[in-house]
């Protein structure tokens, strides 16, 4: 089976602008400008997904996160991708993601575009049971908005960096208004 191909973007631009693509490993052994997304399940009552990832990922072993992602590959929609890792990673579906905001985040092991989404989860009959991907989650559960900042401050509990930084943001607000909107 040939090696997923992943979507090169040019670093700085959070415009999304594609300039290549390159087999994953070499995506991750490079640390080579890709794009990624981020999609933050969000019930009616405001509670959100958590979960910790398995011990066997690539990037961030064993930490916690919030947001259900990946990488974008050659030649596909940034949202489509969203959707397509929602439903991989958790089991997820549902009929429209909301577009939050886009940033760049780099470290050591990492470079991407995050392409940052909102789930609204209403229940299992419209969409679906939250159903963890064996080799991606290890667990995961509902959490209030003080649970998620509890888990965020918690040393004993490590969260992932980059789920880390895109959270925050989105906590205080640094968006298109949506995060007021769910924090009460």
């Amino acid at each position: 089976m040939p090696e997923e191909l992943v979507a090169l973007y040019a670093p700085d631009d959070d415009t999304g602008r594609v300039t290549g693509t390159a087999p994953r490993s070499r995506v991750r052994a490079e640390n080579l400008p890709h794009a990624a997304t981020a999609v933050l399940l969000v019930d009616e009552e405001g509670r959100v997904y958590v979960h910790r990832r398995t011990e066997t990922k690539d990037v961030f072993p064993g930490m916690w996160d919030c947001w259900a992602g990946g990488v974008v590959t050659a030649g596909e929609d940034p949202q489509e991708a969203a959707s397509r890792e929602l439903l991989e990673e958790l089991g997820v579906h549902v009929p429209r993601l909301e577009p939050l905001f886009r940033h760049w985040y780099r470290d050591d092991r990492t470079q991407y575009l995050a392409w940052c989404y909102r789930a609204r989860w209403q229940s299992e009959v419209l969409n679906g049971p939250v159903v963890h991907q064996p080799d991606e989650v290890a667990e995961g559960g509902w959490t209030t908005l003080a649970g998620l900042r509890e888990l965020l401050a918690d040393p004993a509990r490590p969260f992932v960096p980059d789920g880390r930084v895109g959270i925050e943001r989105y906590l205080a607000g640094d968006l298109t208004g949506h995060a007021a909107e769910v924090a009460r």
